[in-house]
């Protein structure tokens, strides 16, 4: 049993909402964690065809029936539930905590979110365990001191290593998922993802998007994969499949509200009118990034030419999770020129409601000077008060005024 730091966020939600809604790509832990609740909640799997039925017999009455501490799972399987379970937190609707739904994000599940429950209910994504998950380290300070903009001499302070180099590799090349890391074995890893990619391909987001061309959606995963940390192109994509470029954008917007891909969108407030406007994005699970790649152990990893953007594409997700566990919403930018100058990642919302917090991101354990110009740049034109540098190295080390570079262990 590995705790997830999200738990906190969940406990605070129940106590302000009727109803939570617990989403998040399969498999990373949502079922576990929702049976840590407690024994007076009862719990009903929407997989399960005896408790669909009883669900579905008759909506109204199953919620008159069962007024309170109830966990639906996979809720998505099950579109009657939203009505009936909107008349009846509206019953009582001064009562908190009463429901939780869980599923994999699909378009019925957030249409009948926004349609049916909308101001009833909170909604939480959850993600396979972050850096300090893996090895149940509890959450790194810096998320909370980042978001409330607190003193960079105390940000500096906690920006402690609490990991080995040869740990934070271990986690990189494997990625999150719960279950390979509770094995330990590598054998049983690599099968594992294996069939998860077949299983989740084939099977969930089959049945999500009926119409769907599943083997040239695999293809097109594929093709994402090598894409990965890169700025899109959906022409030249479209071209190597074969297919229209209205086709590539819907399978972008499927892989990524199903969880699979994170899409990072160009900071566009920028007064460089000779910034690239094109998203970039990042296959979210480096484990499985590495499995599409064929990429089989760390060494092959350490010179393969996808390295820099994988270990990018690994911390970004990263400092996400750690806020989104932690129940700050940050939003992610990219900023790019067109002459090559970019600064990896933007967030908006850390360091304050108003502030931007922009980020690099090395695989090196030291950090260039020269290389940093266009992150001192945007610091100063844009009065940010921090910005970071995440690297490799053994401690936190001033690179200027107000460029603190910090180890990924410490994360």
């Amino acid at each position: 049993m590995i705790d997830r730091h999200i738990q906190s966020h969940l406990q605070t939600l129940l106590g302000h909402f009727p109803c939570v809604a617990l989403t998040g790509v399969r498999q990373c832990g949502k079922t576990t964690l929702l049976n840590t609740l407690g024994a007076e909640w009862q719990h009903f799997d929407m997989e399960n065809s005896a408790d669909r039925q009883q669900l579905l017999a008759d909506p109204d009455l199953f919620f008159r029936l069962h007024t309170g501490k109830v966990v639906v799972d996979e809720a998505q399987l099950a579109p009657p539930l939203f009505a009936a379970l909107r008349v009846a937190i509206d019953r009582d609707r001064s009562r908190k905590g009463r429901f939780v739904l869980s599923g994999s994000s699909s378009p019925e599940l957030v249409k009948q979110i926004s349609e049916s429950l909308a101001g009833r209910m909170a909604r939480l994504e959850m993600a396979p365990l972050s850096l300090s998950e893996a090895w149940q380290l509890p959450p790194s300070p810096l998320y909370p001191m980042l978001a409330s903009g607190a003193p960079l001499a105390q940000i500096h302070a906690a920006a402690v290593a609490r990991l080995t180099v040869h740990q934070v590799r271990d986690y990189w090349f494997q990625g999150g998922y719960p279950e390979p890391w509770l094995s330990g074995d590598d054998a049983f890893r690599s099968l594992w993802q294996r069939h998860y990619i077949d299983a989740y391909l084939l099977r969930d987001i089959g049945a999500l998007f009926p119409t769907l061309n599943r083997d040239r959606f695999r293809q097109f995963i594929t093709l994402l994969s090598q894409h990965s940390g890169n700025i899109l192109n959906n022409a030249d994509m479209a071209r190597t499949l074969g297919v229209s470029e209205p086709t590539v954008r819907d399978w972008l917007s499927i892989a990524h509200d199903t969880f699979l891909w994170r899409h990072v969108p160009a900071w566009d407030r920028s007064a460089a009118k000779q910034a690239v406007k094109h998203p970039k994005g990042f296959l979210r699970d480096s484990g499985l990034l590495h499995r599409l790649l064929r990429i089989p152990d760390v060494d092959m990893l350490i010179t393969h030419p996808v390295v820099g953007k994988s270990w990018e594409g690994m911390v970004v997700e990263t400092l996400l999770r750690g806020f989104e566990n932690a129940g700050m919403d940050v939003t992610p930018f990219h900023y790019r020129t067109r002459s090559g100058a970019e600064v990896d990642l933007i967030l908006e919302g850390a360091f304050g409601p108003s502030k931007l917090l922009p980020v690099e991101i090395k695989l090196t354990p030291q950090s260039d000077r020269r290389a940093l110009r266009t992150l001192a740049d945007f610091v100063n034109v844009h009065d940010c008060p921090l910005g970071l540098v995440i690297n490799n190295d053994e401690r936190p080390r001033w690179l200027d005024e107000r460029i603190l570079a910090i180890p990924a262990a410490a994360l």
